[in-house]
């Protein structure tokens, strides 16, 4: 494997790249990344790759657009230098919450990005919890689509042993029902719903709760935390209905905006997600956040990839 395999970073994500070549045991690639003073992105990579399996790891987070573009240019420069496969492992992907037109006159931008991306000579996509599992149609590619609920359950089965008991799994809105009835499944738990009216982007407005919440550990789950809105306001109706302690988990942290803010004054105990998208400055100073790393999930696939072993195993 390591004398035909590249994994290349961008600056998005460079520690989780470092964490996934140590999994698997091979250097991270050279590449330098930079950015002209009139915001020019310029990308060299500092190897012979002809002929290799390449791995780009890259988030589009925030800076969305710079990573974006730094992703598109990085895979560019890797396809003119004759690599044999450009695989994009994408722990993150950005603008994947418009995945449809919710309203007249607006963009399928998911689409746009997965066009882009294909565009760009990307031979596969491998992401972790898109937010929508119809973005996967969206490539004429092959896009295996993780999840990181294999990491997060093995944490909660740790800090609650007695689960079936102890905990009850919160979905925070309708559309998570699903997801949170799987963990519950696994975890041998029971389940609630919180019913929720969404007033404006990044506003939600708590109903009412279904499902018995009384004197339980209620761990609220969802695929990403953005500004924390939804997810401080479930806190609160849960507490409301006599939830002992309460937790949340996510697979990406976004915390953006007053996200940290609405946090640290919340009644949440504290929140559990991964390193799909690194943690802000202000993140990484609160008590109440707590990382996992999907990275050896990330490598494993990358593995069986190049292996050409099956991935769906990891489909949890």
């Amino acid at each position: 494997m390591e004398n035909k395999i590249r994994v290349f970073s961008g600056n998005s994500n460079p520690v989780l790249a470092e964490k996934i070549c140590e999994s698997l045991k091979v250097p991270l690639g050279q590449a330098k990344v930079k950015t002209f003073s009139d915001g020019e992105i310029m990308v060299e990579i500092g190897e012979n790759v002809r002929g290799r399996d390449i791995y780009v790891v890259q988030s589009t987070c925030s800076p969305t657009n710079n990573n974006l573009m730094e992703l598109l240019i990085m895979m560019d420069a890797l396809k003119r230098a004759s690599a044999a496969t450009i695989t994009v492992v994408v722990p993150y992907y950005g603008y994947a919450r418009q995945d449809r037109k919710a309203a007249p006159r607006t963009p399928i931008t998911s689409k746009l990005v997965a066009d882009l991306i294909t565009t760009a000579g990307a031979d596969r996509v491998v992401t972790v919890d898109l937010h929508a599992g119809q973005i996967q149609g969206f490539f004429n590619i092959p896009v295996d689509n993780l999840y990181a609920a294999p990491v997060l359950i093995d944490h909660l089965k740790s800090r609650f042993p007695d689960g079936a008991e102890q905990i009850v799994m919160v979905s925070p809105d309708a559309g998570g029902t699903e997801r949170a009835r799987a963990f519950a499944k696994r975890l041998g738990c029971t389940l609630a719903v919180i019913d929720k009216r969404r007033t404006g982007p990044n506003v939600a407005e708590v109903m009412h709760l279904i499902g018995d919440v009384k004197g339980k550990v209620a761990i609220i789950l969802d695929d990403m935390i953005d500004t924390a809105g939804t997810l401080t306001q479930a806190a609160n109706a849960l507490k409301a209905h006599g939830a002992e302690t309460i937790y949340a988990c996510a697979t990406h942290g976004v915390l953006s905006g007053p996200a940290i803010e609405r946090i640290n004054n919340s009644v949440i105990e504290r929140i559990v997600i991964t390193d799909t998208v690194p943690l802000g400055e202000k993140a990484g100073q609160t008590q109440k956040v707590m990382v996992l790393s999907v990275a050896n999930l990330l490598a494993e696939a990358i593995r069986r990839i190049h292996e050409d072993e099956s991935v769906s195993s990891l489909f949890i």
